[in-house]
Protein backbone atom coordinates (compact mmCIF):
# COMPACT_ATOMS: atom_id res chain seq x y z
CA UNK A 1 0.00 0.00 0.00
CA UNK A 2 1.42 3.38 -0.91
CA UNK A 3 2.21 5.88 1.80
CA UNK A 4 -0.60 8.42 1.68
CA UNK A 5 0.78 10.66 4.40
CA UNK A 6 -1.59 13.19 5.86
CA UNK A 7 -4.23 12.39 3.22
CA UNK A 8 -4.59 8.73 4.21
CA UNK A 9 -7.86 9.21 6.09
CA UNK A 10 -9.42 11.28 3.29
CA UNK A 11 -8.39 8.90 0.52
CA UNK A 12 -9.38 5.75 2.40
CA UNK A 13 -12.70 7.35 3.40
CA UNK A 14 -13.39 8.16 -0.24
CA UNK A 15 -12.65 4.56 -1.22
CA UNK A 16 -14.88 3.29 1.58
CA UNK A 17 -17.76 5.59 0.63
CA UNK A 18 -17.44 4.55 -3.00
CA UNK A 19 -17.56 0.86 -2.12
CA UNK A 20 -20.61 1.42 0.10
CA UNK A 21 -22.42 3.35 -2.64
CA UNK A 22 -21.61 0.75 -5.28
CA UNK A 23 -22.76 -2.03 -2.97
CA UNK A 24 -25.99 -0.15 -2.31
CA UNK A 25 -26.63 0.33 -6.01
CA UNK A 26 -26.07 -3.37 -6.66
CA UNK A 27 -28.45 -4.28 -3.84
CA UNK A 28 -31.18 -1.87 -5.00
CA UNK A 29 -30.84 -3.09 -8.58
CA UNK A 30 -31.05 -6.74 -7.50
CA UNK A 31 -34.14 -6.15 -5.33
CA UNK A 32 -35.87 -4.16 -8.07
CA UNK A 33 -35.09 -6.81 -10.68
CA UNK A 34 -36.68 -9.47 -8.48
CA UNK A 35 -39.78 -7.33 -8.07
CA UNK A 36 -40.09 -6.63 -11.79
CA UNK A 37 -39.56 -10.31 -12.61
CA UNK A 38 -42.36 -11.29 -10.21
CA UNK A 39 -44.75 -8.69 -11.62
CA UNK A 40 -43.98 -9.82 -15.16
CA UNK A 41 -44.65 -13.45 -14.27
CA UNK A 42 -47.95 -12.45 -12.65
CA UNK A 43 -48.99 -10.43 -15.71
CA UNK A 44 -48.15 -13.35 -17.99
CA UNK A 45 -50.21 -15.72 -15.81
CA UNK A 46 -53.19 -13.35 -15.94
CA UNK A 47 -52.82 -13.01 -19.71
CA UNK A 48 -52.70 -16.79 -20.20
CA UNK A 49 -55.69 -17.27 -17.88
CA UNK A 50 -57.69 -14.75 -19.90
CA UNK A 51 -56.89 -16.49 -23.21
CA UNK A 52 -57.55 -19.99 -21.88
Amino acid sequence: MPDLGKYAFTVLSAYGATLLLLGGLVLVTWVRARSVRQRLAEAERRREAGNG
